[in-house]
């Protein structure tokens, strides 16, 4: 069982890797669309009104790919001094349940995002713009990424809860390296 963990921790964090390589894919299209349409915009005249909205479902899509990735790097908002004067043993501590709390919320959402896209895909939602894009797609990109920063918050909790938090490894290695 161990084995398969460790196995299911290294294929996701290959998996969350890809998806961050991906979202700055995607926030580079999204730059370089936005040029193209301040170009011809304002220095040809073509009016490209479906440029913004292009751009703003490129960076929800970049923005929940990274989700994962971003929570398995423990990139997110946290207290960082609590690090310092915690206990390893306090810190584990506030670190399964700062994830579980996390998760409870990341389900949630999660969870209703599924719920959007699957009634924005049967009933055909559009937005209103002149271009009038599916609104299955950002709610499907913000169901995924969560769903998958979910699954990274439930290998993080396993792997805290039976010391084989990789995070730790990870900072021991660049303190070593530093």
């Amino acid at each position: 069982m161990t084995n398969f963990i460790q196995q299911m921790g290294k294929g996701l964090r290959a998996f969350n890797r890809l998806m961050a390589i991906l979202s700055a894919l995607l926030i580079v299209t999204a730059t370089l669309a936005l040029v193209y349409e301040v170009v011809t915009r304002y220095y040809l005249r073509i009016a490209n009104d479906w440029m913004i909205e292009f751009c703003v479902f490129l960076l929800i899509a970049a923005t929940f790919l990274a989700a994962a990735y971003t929570q398995a790097e423990r990139g997110h908002v946290g207290i960082e001094v609590l690090d310092e004067v915690m206990s390893p043993k306090w810190n584990r501590y506030r670190l399964l349940l700062g994830d579980f709390l996390s998760l409870i919320v990341v389900f949630f959402v999660a969870r209703n995002a599924w719920h959007y896209a699957w009634n924005a895909y049967q009933q055909g939602w559009t937005t209103s713009s002149t271009w009038a894009p599916a609104l299955w797609i950002p709610y499907f990109f913000m169901a995924f990424g969560l769903s998958t920063m979910g699954l990274q918050m439930v290998m993080q909790i396993i792997e805290t809860a039976t010391n084989r938090d990789p995070q730790k490894k990870h900072e021991e290695q660049n303190l070593m390296g530093a």
